[in-house]
């Protein structure tokens, strides 16, 4: 095997090294937990729309001041700012807490 194929290999995902069982297990928490976090995620974020989104668009038509001076880009920023910021807190709280349980679960076994 020359250098071009291991390269290929190690490029591809296909390490040199076989994994065991166990790394393998590991991999698989890992994964399942940041698809759980993804998901939790994204529920998170899609409340916090409809949470921002509501009262920023009522704002703007009954406040006089939000009237006069928040824009439609400034309402996109506003409601994706909240938005943004519920997926990254839950997704990142969701992670962290299945890598805790996981921790937990290699202890005791």
């Amino acid at each position: 095997m020359g250098i071009r194929e291991s390269w290929n290999n190690i490029n591809n995902g296909k390490s040199l090294v076989i994994p065991s069982a166990y790394e393998e297990a590991k991999i698989r928490r890992s994964r399942e937990c940041t698809n759980e976090g993804v998901r939790a995620g994204v529920k998170a974020a899609a409340i916090a729309f409809v949470a921002s989104a509501i009262p920023t668009l009522i704002a703007v038509r009954k406040i006089p001041w939000a009237k006069e001076n928040i824009n439609h880009t400034g309402q996109a920023l506003i409601v994706s700012a909240a938005s943004i910021a519920a997926y990254f807190i839950t997704a990142d709280k969701t992670i962290l807490e299945c890598a805790r349980r996981n921790a937990e679960y290699k202890e005791k076994a």
